[in-house]
């Protein structure tokens, strides 16, 4: 099959012949339709994942259609239209028990612990648990995103920010992880605040339902902007970008019980980035991460994509090749484009 491959962290990645995958007896091989080229990719081409084996294949945010199926697979079959979150898991760990699989202790990871879906085909295990079934009438190039940015944002936006209808939300970067949280956020009632540095993607947060933007660029303190719009401070809000300042920011803009959600990764030199822990011990904030999304809470996710309130496609930004990722992923870090780069030529 073809596949994007690299074999050193930060040298250019090429278009390659490599053995097609075959199933594991739990598992299945989806034909890639559509596959996100994400920031997260980036972070790893440039080694910043641990878990990354060379030679790799990237690519993590996918839909496809199942193409072949283990002995042990009961409730997929060939020919199934399919996506799969960025953190799969094992089943059977404490957490797999409790029904976290995003924090499971044996994750399987496309893209990152096992080859991707920069490619024509690609395996993914444990499948009945971790599989997501789509709707005939949600395009592969839409669906590509649910696995890793607007589902991660879903689940930061409901389920770790706990956000109800009124709220002001901040959202620190607006790329893909950041416009799929306004657009969320809106969706749900509340009030989106985007931050950015771009006027361009500034402008798309508004179209896509923020009611304030803040251009970085343009204030002397970002968290002073953000509440005094929010007259008191966010009561909800995300670091999408994963950068020392705009996780700064983010916990300094709340206002009192406030909730910071790091959804953006903060790796190799931002590993440890300067916290207002003052701030957080006197107005009891609190400091969440979000790390994916479970396959069983994709359902919510996808009735608010059916019945309208949520646009996923409305993010895509362009669509590309296969060949062309491979630029895509080496300039991830200039954040050159509006909106999400999907494959769908392959």
């Amino acid at each position: 099959m073809k596949a994007v491959l690299y074999e050193a962290f930060s040298q250019p990645p090429k278009l390659a012949n490599v053995p097609d995958p075959t199933p594991a007896a739990h598992g299945v091989v989806l034909r890639v339709q559509a596959t996100g080229v994400c920031r997260s990719d980036w972070h790893g081409w440039v080694g910043h994942d641990n878990d990354i084996t060379l030679p790799h294949v990237p690519g993590h945010e996918l839909a496809g259609i199942v193409e072949a199926v283990g002995k042990d697979v009961r409730k997929w079959k060939p020919g199934d239209r399919v996506t799969v979150p960025f953190v799969c898991g094992c089943g059977e760990c404490p957490q797999c028990q409790a029904g976290q699989q995003q924090v499971c202790d044996h994750q399987f990871q496309p893209g990152f612990t096992h080859w991707g879906s920069f490619a024509e085909f690609v395996s993914i295990h444990r499948a009945d648990l971790n599989l997501v079934a789509l709707p005939e009438s949600l395009a592969f190039d839409t669906a590509a995103s649910l696995g890793c940015r607007f589902a991660t944002s879903f689940r930061a936006v409901v389920d770790q920010g706990r956000t109800s209808a009124g709220q002001w939300v901040a959202v620190h970067g607006c790329g893909g992880v950041g416009l799929s949280a306004i657009m969320i956020a809106n969706a749900i009632g509340a009030n989106g605040i985007g931050v950015d540095i771009s006027d361009d993607k500034l402008a798309l947060a508004r179209d896509l339902g923020a009611v304030a933007t803040i251009n970085a660029n343009s204030v002397a303190d970002v968290a002073e902007a953000v509440i005094e719009a929010t007259n008191g401070g966010a009561h909800v809000s995300i670091d999408a970008l994963g950068a020392p300042t705009t996780c700064f920011n983010s916990v300094s803009c709340l206002r009192k019980r406030g909730k910071h959600v790091q959804v953006g990764l903060m790796l190799g030199d931002h590993s440890a980035p300067r916290i207002p822990m003052s701030k957080v011990v006197a107005n009891e904030l609190e400091l969440l991460g979000s790390h994916g999304m479970q396959a069983h809470r994709y359902g919510a996710m996808l009735d608010m994509v059916q019945s309208g309130k949520l646009r996923p496609e409305r993010l895509i930004g362009e669509r590309i090749s296969l060949e062309q990722s491979i630029d895509a992923l080496m300039n991830m870090d200039k954040f050159p484009s509006v909106g999400v780069a999907v494959v769908t030529r392959f």
